[in-house]
């Protein structure tokens, strides 16, 4: 059975438009998850308001302009904040290489294809460029920005939660205000987080950095420039032996002390056990990004097929993967997704079988 997302390159400089489509397609599915989680019972608009306007002001502008867009509603509102959120599963692998004339940030997302927002997005919100995949929204899983600063993520193992901000919108908060890896540091360590996360940073500079982020508030630094889907504070991860996480970070420790350079890191994430194909299981690999912050530039790769941006020369498009076909193309999948139907299934803790909500979809031997 061949799995299929379609990736979208976007770019808008204020929110407008574009952004408000991607609302009206996107929106349904995470509203019937939003209101089954009990998001409803969290902050009110108010708290959520005052909770960026004291941890990231800045983004309080950018909060009230994609909030009218979406229609001005408080469950909008609320949502958009990701203040307090309901809790959700990842996966994902993270590394960064460096040599004396080159650093790279390479991620493999791992996941669902149903839950991932396929949208590459080129912005200037802040009047700062940003480019990244995007999550919940207007949030990112991974980007970079026009001072070459880097960051992605990955789920740090436990469903524990605590008073704090969706990961995503923190990360966009790092790429819009921050140019180095100190000034990320000191906002991933201020700015609370609402569960456990790994991220990983780099900048032009050739800095770097891993940091383990809790429930609640708080990071620390972490020796190695690898992170998957557990944490060193000596919990057990959700799921380990399932996501092969430690596995996946002690080979990510031996590519990294083997000598891989940073042009041949992104194709060792294209191997096992990096490389995921357990589509139907909910955790496959969707894509591998890759960051080049001395040329403000990423690449996305799927088994063999690459995808070039860059903050200077931006291009919009599209792309459909059908995962283990190795096929991509400009064409998109017959029928629409029923995003409500899927939105609810896994409120409810079941894996959908993707292909009943495609009408008119079959299966690819």
């Amino acid at each position: 059975m061949t799995h299929s997302l379609t990736f979208d390159a976007i770019s808008e400089t204020t929110p407008g438009q574009k952004w408000a489509a991607r609302w009206q397609r996107s929106w349904p599915a995470y509203e019937a998850w939003f209101v089954a989680r009990g998001g409803d019972s969290g902050p009110d608009r108010a708290a959520c308001v005052a909770a960026l306007e004291k941890y990231m002001p800045e983004l309080v502008p950018v909060h009230a302009q994609l909030t009218a867009l979406a229609g001005g509603s408080d469950r909008a509102a609320c949502f958009l904040s990701t203040w307090c959120p309901p809790s959700y599963l990842g996966g994902c692998s993270l590394a960064v290489a460096t040599s004396k004339d080159d650093i790279r940030l390479v991620r493999n997302y791992d996941l669902s294809p149903d839950l991932n927002e396929g949208l590459l997005l080129h912005s200037a919100w802040t009047g700062r460029r940003v480019m990244g995949m995007v999550e919940f929204l207007w949030g990112l899983s991974d980007g970079i920005n026009d001072a070459g600063l880097s960051i992605a993520l990955a789920y740090g193992g436990r469903q524990e939660t605590g008073r704090g901000f969706g990961i995503t919108t923190i990360l966009r908060y790092v790429l819009e205000t921050c140019d180095t890896v100190p000034q990320a540091l000191r906002a991933l360590q201020r700015v609370p987080s609402h569960m456990p996360y790994n991220v990983v940073v780099a900048d032009a500079s050739g800095a770097a950095a891993s940091v383990e982020i809790y429930a609640g508030g708080g990071a620390k630094v972490q020796p190695r420039l690898v992170a998957t889907n557990h944490q060193t504070d000596g919990s057990t991860p959700d799921r380990g032996a399932f996501t092969r996480t430690f596995e996946r970070s002690d080979h990510l420790d031996g590519v990294l002390s083997g000598g891989c350079t940073p042009s041949t890191l992104a194709s060792r994430f294209q191997e096992a056990p990096l490389r995921q194909d357990r589509y139907g299981e909910g955790f496959g690999t969707l894509f591998t990004a890759e960051y080049q912050p001395l040329r403000r530039h990423m690449t996305l790769h799927w088994e063999g097929v690459v995808w070039e941006q860059s903050i200077d020369a931006f291009e919009e498009g599209s792309r459909v993967v059908r995962y283990g076909s190795g096929n991509i193309s400009g064409q998109a999948p017959a029928g629409d997704i029923d995003w409500v139907k899927i939105g609810m299934e896994y409120a409810a803790g079941r894996q959908p079988d993707w292909r009943s909500f495609v009408p008119g979809w079959k299966d690819v031997a």
